[in-house]
């Protein structure tokens, strides 16, 4: 099989310190977190930003600091996520990718999310769409539910996308699919030939769905947006720890770890 690619996902949106102390939050926190994940293996961070509060932020200044901080601190790709936070609207969101990161999620449809509602209005996601092209940041597509990656496909036709597609599959979210392997095979088998995947397991499931994604032939992603555990009862510690977990197990199974280099060609990345 061919190299993985890690993505360490170092925040999210949703956890707080109050639910692990060693969540990173601030920007110099967030470029030492993804130190450690390059450092442990990942070729990919993903990024989602907090204001002095900890709170959700799509504030384009603290974005391009974040942005910033880790080039200085790392080799890894950096994906900027506008999913920023359930409560950012939608207007404010898609202005972070003027941050002008490598790469960008695009999120194609609005869905309930755990206790919550995850708005991503059609036009406006034509939108980001649009100006991610114009300004040359790969979209990663987010793929929650089967019906997301019609969506997906529907904004290729219109020409706001090129092949070859990035995909991110992420199983377990409530008022998504559910972490299951038939979840994951029948949107892999619907993907359009040539375009890389990874998969995103939340919670609990994820170690169980990643290993399942590396093992056919995908990438795979963790870090504390997706779990705080290192194992049952065991609070992750850092994010490298969990990257560290992943990349054993891909290794374990003769998936080499892909480094930032070689995570460029494989997602055919412009220099």
């Amino acid at each position: 099989m061919s190299d993985a690619i890690i993505t360490a996902a170092l925040t999210g949106p949703i956890a707080t310190k109050q639910d692990n102390p060693a969540l990173p939050t601030s920007p110099e926190e967030i470029a030492a977190a993804a130190a450690g994940a390059s450092d442990a293996g990942a070729a990919v961070v993903h990024i989602h930003i907090r204001d002095e509060q900890g709170r959700p932020t799509a504030d384009v200044q603290i974005a391009r600091r974040v942005v910033g901080l880790i080039e200085d601190s790392c080799p890894a790709l950096i994906q900027l996520s506008t999913g920023v936070g359930l409560d950012v609207p939608y207007e404010a969101r898609e202005k972070l990718i003027e941050a002008r990161p490598r790469m960008a999620t695009l999120n194609v449809c609005t869905m309930s999310f755990g206790i919550g509602e995850f708005r991503n209005p059609p036009e406006g996601v034509r939108r980001l769409a649009s100006r991610m092209g114009e300004l040359g940041i790969r979209p990663e597509l987010e793929i929650y539910d089967t019906g997301h990656l019609d969506v997906a496909l529907s904004l290729v036709a219109e020409g706001l996308l090129a092949e070859p597609l990035q995909f991110s599959i992420v199983l377990g979210v409530r008022g998504g699919a559910p972490a299951t392997v038939e979840s994951l095979m029948s949107i892999v088998a619907r993907l359009p030939a040539g375009s890389v995947w990874q998969v995103i397991g939340i919670g609990r499931a994820n170690l169980q769905m990643t290993t399942i994604g590396l093992a056919l032939g995908g990438n795979a992603r963790t870090g504390m947006e997706d779990t705080l555990m290192l194992r049952r009862g065991v609070p992750a510690g850092s994010n490298s720890e969990l990257v560290e977990r992943l990349v054993a197990i891909a290794r374990a199974i003769e998936r080499e770890p892909a480094d930032a280099s070689r995570a460029r060609e494989l997602l055919s990345l412009a220099d």
